[in-house]
């Protein structure tokens, strides 16, 4: 009979050479076992996370820890969808069951089987896709889906490979039946994304239903999504809740970090059970509906400030993706500057083909707090105070509370990039002379003020200010 140690040896080389990935924290969330299909899963290297707390192995706030929910109650965490880890900022998606390791009556550790879905998700990526293009040819663009959508993938605009990435991602999130939550700023095109997860789901003709959860008061916020019935509080009436409106479809509350955090339990609740109550009411009514949220706040973020129950985000996050921000994809900022021009000017009757080269270095430079929003708001005031033979159009075109947002933004970014890298010799756009003449504004004309301002020396401000010929 072969002794513990041999027994060991033995079981940890079956573990290693099974297609599916283990997983195995101890008792303090330590982990204690990474097998190779696990590495393959989720590019990361055991000698690099083994001994580690999970915590520390994926970046993530120790509360938010699904090992140690397992571990502190018990239940195990069937069939899930979601990325733990990341490649270049890729989240790296794997379906996975937990389950806590018992022995004698007490829990000493959690392990989790993840799935490799690879094939699978690129046959079901490849599909969706000739879907999409069949259903564009047969039908055209024009037409508009019935179920209270306007959007499809086809509807999301961008060259980046991040936004690439990001939209294989959501259509391989649309053939799983779970819950997702949707990051990203104002602007970044979150409910254009719900809607397309929408349409590529087995319940692509069911109802789409959206609700804006920082658009209606605390006091009614409850009933619109629970129902109510006739005679619960003074002037109700029978009346169905979203959730049961929404059927066999989707049910998006977008800005769910705006619920009231009382509201909150109560959602949990409705997400555990699956069943909903009326206000009012006793009888339940089974929930059907999928349920897509939104955020334009990071989670870890509103769970540290108690504007998010982190009982809730486990429930409504069991996958989640996150937008960009357009800031941080100067490709999608070119892509998307030539495709709105082409549709505004269309859609206005003008001949615009481009910006100038300093127009355009401006749009490069600035934050874009809005987003994609903002930049196409932005395009179609350009164009509509473009004179009808003008083709090209220049900083000039903005108008005057634009021009000064736009510039202040844009300039106050490069101060602050470039205080540790001499920013005035780093300032070569065409609009160095106004980047000078604005921080001299701010200073009230102090040059040593300014010079401080933008982290540089008086000698060096009065040199540029003489070269360019600033005058107050």
């Amino acid at each position: 009979m072969l002794s513990t140690d041999a027994r060991l040896a033995c079981l940890e080389q079956i573990v290693d050479s099974l297609n599916e990935g283990v997983l195995v924290s101890d008792h303090e969330g330590r982990i204690i076992l990474y097998n190779k299909a696990q590495e393959k899963l989720e590019g990361l290297k055991s000698e690099n996370v083994i001994g580690k707390y999970l915590w520390e192995a994926y970046n993530y706030n120790p509360e938010m820890s699904e090992h140690r929910r397992v571990f502190n109650s018990g239940q195990p965490v069937i069939a899930q969808y979601r990325a733990h880890a990341h490649i270049n900022g890729i989240p790296q998606y794997v379906t996975y069951s937990t389950y806590p390791l018992i022995h004698n009556g007490e829990t000493i550790g959690v392990f989790s089987i993840s799935h490799n879905e690879t094939k699978l998700k690129n046959l079901l990526h490849e599909a969706i896709e000739l879907k999409r293009k069949i259903v564009t040819q047969n039908k055209g663009s024009k037409e508009q889906p019935s179920n209270g959508t306007t959007y499809t993938f086809g509807s999301i605009k961008g060259n980046s490979s991040v936004m690439k990435g990001l939209i294989k991602d959501a259509q391989n999130v649309a053939m799983h039946d779970t819950d997702i939550l949707i990051v990203g700023e104002t602007g970044t095109g979150k409910e254009l994304f719900a809607q397309s997860i929408h349409n590529h789901s087995k319940r692509a003709k069911s109802p789409f239903v959206a609700i804006n959860c920082a658009a209606i008061p605390e006091t009614l916020l409850e009933s619109t999504l629970f129902g109510t019935v006739k005679g619960s509080y003074t002037g109700a009436a029978d009346q169905m809740g979203l959730f049961e409106y929404a059927q066999d479809g989707t049910l998006f509350l977008d800005e769910i970090n705006s619920m009231p955090i009382t509201l909150q339990s109560k959602l949990i609740r409705v997400l555990e059970e699956r069943m909903v109550r009326r206000v009012g009411a006793n009888a339940v009514t089974p929930v059907r509906c999928t349920i897509i949220s939104a955020s334009n706040e990071a989670p870890k973020e509103l769970i540290a400030t108690n504007k998010l129950r982190s009982d809730l985000y486990y429930r409504i996050a069991r996958t989640c993706l996150i937008i960009p921000p357009l800031r941080e994809r100067k490709e999608d900022i070119v892509f998307l500057i030539d495709y709105f021009l082409t549709l505004a000017s269309k859609q206005l009757n003008k001949n615009v083909h481009g910006l100038s080269a300093r127009l355009h270095e401006l749009f490069l430079q600035y934050k874009w707090p809005g987003n994609i929003r903002e930049l196409h708001h932005v395009i179609e005031n350009l164009i509509i105070r473009a004179d009808e033979d003008q083709s090209l159009l220049d900083i000039d075109h903005l108008p005057a509370y634009l021009r000064e947002n736009m510039m202040e933004n844009s300039l106050l970014g490069i101060s602050n990039r470039t205080r540790e890298r001499r920013p005035l010799k780093t300032v070569t756009t065409p609009y160095e002379e106004q980047f000078i003449r604005t921080i001299l504004d701010q200073a009230d004309w102090n040059i040593t003020k300014a010079a401080e301002k933008i982290g540089t020396t008086r000698q060096s401000l009065q040199y540029h200010i003489k070269k360019l010929n600033i005058r107050r």
